[in-house]
């Protein structure tokens, strides 16, 4: 079966578990407090360009979930896509996590929210009135859940908006490489040069085994973290092995290369799919997902070749775009791992349907 319906389907890149091999040897201090962890923080420094607090856990939905915590109360709302993976698909751990915060739904095109779409939610949410849930954050994705990126402009312009109206700004980087290679910019630039608070930076879809980082560019919000992580079950008593898988990551930018691999095969897939016969594509390919309405014939013919790839829901398509009878809208993820000629393959049964 090739199976190109998530990132997370494939393994862990070599240099990762050659890293993790080599940290299994001997003895370190637990809990965080040993050299592969306190080197992963300083790499961290270093590609942010800033002073960091970073706290490595094993899930993206920790991640997410502990993050959200540290911004907001339980009287809070945290606003984000009505799609967003920490509104869809996090089993309402944020909600957990927070003790009852509000995840608030904004609609739009292709996964991404706007600044007027926040403005206009906001007023929902007067600041003061105590019937009220209390306006405390904002999350995008980047990438968001329809494989589509904000620009540094529009981060920007968000980041604004909410320092206007005393919003933190939180940004879900699960599939962060990918953003970065795309758009050709700075982890700066993307983060906090463009008013983010708190960054869920993954590494666990692009070639670690399980790792995430919850980067905080402000100390005092990250105080109560450490806490937070502990309570919460994410405070590894053998965290050199988280630390080690981040340090294989970042070292030799391995992150960069996997991402910019990966990304290269959706565009390679992405430009063979545009060709199919009755096929179309919502919306650019702009990182590792490709995003294609099919007709049911193309559909079938993949599932005979024992080709895998996930259906979507249509929320977030354009206005003029729609799935009709007989067609069905699907996400294909390429990964590190993903070859060359299982694209070649994928293309070849696609326009023979």
């Amino acid at each position: 079966m090739l199976n190109l319906a998530s990132d997370n389907v494939v393994g862990a890149s070599k240099p990762v578990l050659e890293a993790l091999i080599a940290a299994n040897d001997g003895a370190e201090n637990s809990y965080g407090s040993d050299q592969f962890s306190t080197r992963a923080e300083e790499m961290l420094a270093e590609i942010f360009e800033h002073e960091v607090k970073v706290f490595l856990v094993s899930t993206g939905t920790g991640a997410n979930a502990l993050a959200l915590s540290a911004l907001s109360p339980p009287w809070g709302a945290i606003f984000c896509h009505e799609e967003s993976h920490v509104i869809d698909d996090e089993c309402g751990a944020p909600e957990m996590f927070t003790d009852g915060a509000k995840l608030v739904g904004i609609a739009g095109v292709a996964g991404k929210i706007t600044p007027e779409a926040l403005e206009r939610t906001l007023t929902r949410y007067p600041k003061g009135v105590i019937k009220a849930v209390q306006p405390a954050a904002l999350s995008i994705s980047q990438v968001t859940e329809a494989g589509t990126l904000y620009s540094l402009d529009e981060i920007a312009a968000l980041g604004a908006t909410a320092k206007k109206h005393g919003l933190f700004y939180h940004l879900d980087g699960a599939r962060f490489g990918n953003a970065l290679v795309s758009l050709g910019c700075t982890a700066a630039e993307m983060t906090w040069k463009s008013g983010v608070n708190v960054v869920s930076f993954g590494a666990t879809k692009n070639g670690c085994l399980a790792c995430e980082a919850v980067i905080f560019f402000d100390p005092k919000q990250a105080e109560t973290f450490a806490f937070r992580r502990k309570r919460s079950g994410h405070t590894v008593s053998k965290g050199r092995l988280l630390g080690a898988q981040m340090v294989g990551y970042l070292e030799s930018n391995h992150w960069i290369d996997n991402a910019r691999h990966a990304n290269a095969m959706a565009e390679k897939l992405a430009n063979g799919l545009a060709t199919t016969p009755g096929a179309h594509l919502p919306w650019p390919t702009e990182a590792n997902e490709v995003f294609a309405i099919l007709p049911a014939k193309v559909h079938t013919a993949l599932a005979k070749a024992d080709i895998k790839a996930a259906p979507w829901a249509s929320l977030s398509l354009p206005p003029n775009i729609h799935v009709r009878e007989g067609e069905a809208f699907w996400r294909f993820v390429t990964s590190f791992a993903t070859r060359t000629e299982d694209i070649d393959h994928v293309i070849a049964v696609a326009h023979g349907a």
